[in-house]
């Protein structure tokens, strides 16, 4: 494989494993030559049976492709791992769109869409993600639960759609083949950003709901500060994935700025969904 990429002209080989599995770890850095290089953490959440609420403060706003990638280019150019083929991304078929929140009044559906007012004077909070459709491309499946797991599982769906107004956080049905949606290029700036990306994933919920999916997912720098808005159970999640990576050329300098390898973790990772 590693000599297909250099063929290819890969500059570096990454991979990921499971940051317990000490028989891959090893494998991977003692013998292959590998190094640990980011932790990022998999947040995954369950659609429940009823819709989330998003905040009647907030301003949900569907970029069209063009707009979304003057944003990201703009605003996550330096993050890691950023495709230079972002604009290839979100015009691909599985990518259900770019949604950006923002506080209720700064700007209206109407006005913002095709207008350079954001980009060039953003407003003091905003949050965006993207969303990618999964659920067309492969399904997943829970084994190996108990049959006591699997009644308590139905119990909470059953109670949820009989009382909605509950807001009970019921189980969807994972035993069965499932699909999902990824929640990819999260990112925002100001002191509500966290409550902006929240109203978001609330938003993303409604939607993987309205089209059958079982779980949410995204995937982020276990530094990022706008993890605290991503609601996710920790027992669909994991906490620190291992990346591991190597450099395939020699001709580089010294330290950081030759070797990524070497180079220090930033707060935030741009997950590209087409390797999810």
């Amino acid at each position: 494989m590693e000599e297909w990429f250099r063929d290819n002209g890969a500059e570096y080989s990454y991979l990921a494993t499971e940051n317990d599995n000490l028989a891959s770890v090893k494998l991977f850095t003692d013998k292959c030559g590998y190094s640990k290089f980011r932790t990022p953490s998999i947040l995954v959440n369950p659609v429940f049976a009823h819709r989330v609420p998003v905040s009647d403060q907030v301003t949900v706003i569907q970029l069209c492709p063009s707009d979304a990638e003057i944003l990201y280019r703009r605003r996550f150019s330096t993050t890691e791992f950023f495709p230079r083929d972002i604009d290839s991304v979100l015009n691909n078929k599985l990518s259900l769109g770019t949604f950006l929140a923002v506080p209720r009044g700064t700007y209206t559906t109407e006005s913002f869409p095709g207008s350079e007012l954001f980009f060039s004077d953003p407003c003091e909070s905003w949050a965006v993600l993207s969303i990618w459709n999964c659920k067309d491309v492969f399904t997943l499946e829970v084994r190996g639960a108990s049959l006591a797991k699997r009644a308590l599982a139905k119990t909470t769906r059953i109670v949820d759609r009989a009382f909605p107004w509950l807001q009970v956080p019921s189980v969807p049905e994972l035993f069965k083949p499932f699909g999902l949606h990824f929640l990819y290029g999260i990112g925002g700036e100001g002191t509500r950003a966290v409550k902006l990306v929240k109203a978001l994933c609330g938003y993303a919920h409604n939607l993987a709901k309205a089209r059958g999916c079982g779980v949410v997912a995204a995937e982020v720098s276990s530094r990022e500060p706008l993890r605290l808005g991503i609601p996710h159970w920790k027992k669909l999640s994991c906490a620190e994935d291992l990346w591991c990576i190597k450099r395939l050329g020699e001709d580089y300098s010294d330290g950081s700025v030759g070797d990524w390898t070497k180079s220090p973790p930033g707060l935030s990772i741009f997950v590209d969904p087409r390797e999810f």
